[in-house]
């Protein structure tokens, strides 16, 4: 039964990395990391805003709710809590997750790209 505890924890340490749109590929935080530079115009990787939210923390946080950011009624009525499947998903296409956001971006159609910028977000505190 010891066995089954720690089979348990992988399983979670694996799903909360962002094992999303590759199964079985091994995600890469650092190669991530590179795709975020694209991102970094309008975000931050800490608590501070920009033209968008800070994304420091954005692991089990409910969308909409940074205090001091500005959102779209869209996305403070989403109910999304971002965890990597639904930040692969709106990462892919933000506005078929959240019809009427306003980040004025069409979508990381990479997979590999995707699964490595979840699991670099995931890094961030």
């Amino acid at each position: 039964m010891k066995d089954a505890g720690k089979v348990g924890a992988i399983i979670a340490a694996f799903v909360f990395a962002g094992a999303t749109a590759n199964p079985g590929y091994a995600q890469d935080a650092e190669h991530g990391k590179t795709v975020f530079k694209a991102c970094a115009t309008c975000h931050a990787t800490d608590q501070a805003d920009r033209v968008g939210p800070g994304l420091g923390g954005i692991i089990g946080r409910k969308a909409g709710t940074v205090p001091s950011f500005r959102y779209s009624g869209a996305m403070k009525n989403s109910d999304i809590v971002w965890d990597a499947k639904i930040l692969d998903a709106y990462l892919e296409s933000p506005q078929k997750v959240v019809p009427g956001n306003t980040m004025p971006y069409a979508g990381l159609k990479n997979p590999t790209d995707r699964t490595d910028l979840v699991a670099y977000l995931a890094t961030l505190k």
